[in-house]
């Protein structure tokens, strides 16, 4: 029989974080062309020790990002990016009058079928979001078996373009190559004889986000009230993710979990087209 109590948590309010930005904006609208843009972009750094109240939260099929601390006497330890930090956010819209009855060819079809064409654009552009390595088993006394982190000893190329796409870290199978678990080691602790990792948390940056939609509008007035027309029937053809980039999720972050370093799943949906017809009264 072994002695000792079961493990204990203790949940506190006691957390730090720091955020800065830098947010550069441009717009402009030319009636003259029928144009209009605006642009927004988004330099920033979020940084604290934890994200989220206490418990695990998901971030994709074989994505795990926790609340709980590697070392409960040390939670400046981990300090790192928050989860939800995205380095750089690129947004920006156009909008095109498309001036097609002032086409002489198309004149004769008439204002009712070359008037009122708009073109639209909105897309956004962002970095990747910060992901933590954990090794999978309890590494130390602390009981906390999820939260350990192992030791980095080789430095992965992250990439997203590589024939097998989905294997984020490169290696295939031997992906776990890049991390040492410090277990069994002399003067370890706990069931497994070892000491907590020195990897940070959310040390590293998952693949980046791109979505371009579009959207082909056409406003149509007929009727009349008064000095002016009585409705308005607007046709809307939108295109969202319009070149059908793949935008991947993050990858299986567990050392000894099934997969590890391959993302599983998409950040986005593919192409989709929709049209609609709306009466503006």
């Amino acid at each position: 029989m072994v002695g000792g109590i079961a493990e204990e948590l203790l949940t506190c309010n006691r957390s730090h974080s720091t955020f800065h930005s830098l947010e550069a904006s441009a717009s402009k609208t030319s009636g003259r062309y029928g144009l209009g843009f605006s642009l927004n972009y988004t330099f920033s750094k979020s940084l604290d020790d934890t994200s989220s109240i206490m418990g695990p939260s998901v971030g994709g099929a074989g994505n795990v990002q926790l609340a709980v601390p590697q070392d409960p006497w040390k939670l400046g330890a981990d300090k790192g990016p928050s989860t939800f930090d995205i380095t750089h956010i690129l947004v920006f819209n156009v909008i095109q009058m498309l001036p097609f009855d002032r086409v002489g060819l198309l004149k004769p079809l008439g204002s009712h079928l070359t008037s009122g064409w708009q073109l639209l654009n909105i897309s956004t552009l962002t970095s990747g979001s910060p992901f933590t390595v954990y090794s999978g088993i309890q590494q130390s006394g602390f009981g906390s078996a999820g939260s350990d982190r192992p030791d980095q000893i080789g430095r992965p190329i992250f990439s997203t373009g590589r024939t097998v796409r989905e294997d984020y870290f490169g290696r295939g199978a031997d992906n776990t190559s890049f991390f040492s678990t410090p277990i069994g080691i002399p003067g370890g602790t706990g069931p497994n004889q070892g000491r907590l990792g020195t990897l940070g948390r959310d040390t590293f940056r998952g693949p980046a986000y791109y979505d371009i939609d579009m959207a082909l509008i056409k406003d149509t007035a007929f009727g009349r009230r008064g000095a002016g027309e009585a409705a308005t029937l607007q046709f809307r053809a939108e295109f969202f993710n319009v070149f059908n980039l793949v935008n991947f999720g993050l990858p299986a972050n567990v050392v000894r979990g099934t997969g590890f370093g391959v993302i599983s799943k998409t950040a986005g949906t593919s192409r989709q087209l929709q049209f609609s017809l709306k009466l503006i009264l």
